[in-house]
Formats: structure tokens, sequence, C-alpha cells
């Protein structure tokens, strides 16, 4: 008898997204890699947090990341 295969987690989308508990989908902030010396120690501060994705694309992100 054969099984069906798994549904792999999207190895790329695991490393940048995580899942709360109450099931919203945060990650980083863009604009804090590179040419940090220009940027003022203010903004890199605002954006050392992190946001919630957008319910435009909630549903995608999810589903790469559901195994």
């Amino acid at each position: 008898m054969s099984k069906s295969k798994k549904m792999k987690t999207h190895k790329g989308a695991k490393k940048r997204f995580k899942v709360t508990g109450t099931g919203k989908v945060r990650r980083r902030n863009k604009n804090l890699n590179h040419f940090l010396e220009k940027k003022s120690s203010r903004r890199k501060r605002r954006l050392s947090g992190e946001s919630e994705v957008s319910t435009a694309d909630e549903k995608r992100v999810k589903h790469l990341l559901s195994s």
C-alpha cells in the first residue's frame, strides 16, 4: 500500500516569518540590511522590531508555512 507524500514546509518562508499564538504572521522590517551608516540611530531603532504581514499576503504565507 502506498502512502501519499506529506506537504513540505517552504524553508525560505520558515526562516523569514513566524506565526503568533493568535495566528497572525510576523515579519522583519525592510531597510535594515545595508547602507546603515547613513541611516540615523532613531530610524534604525524604529526598523529593528517586527511588524505584521498584510492581510493580502497572509493567506499565501500561511500556505507556505503549513507542513
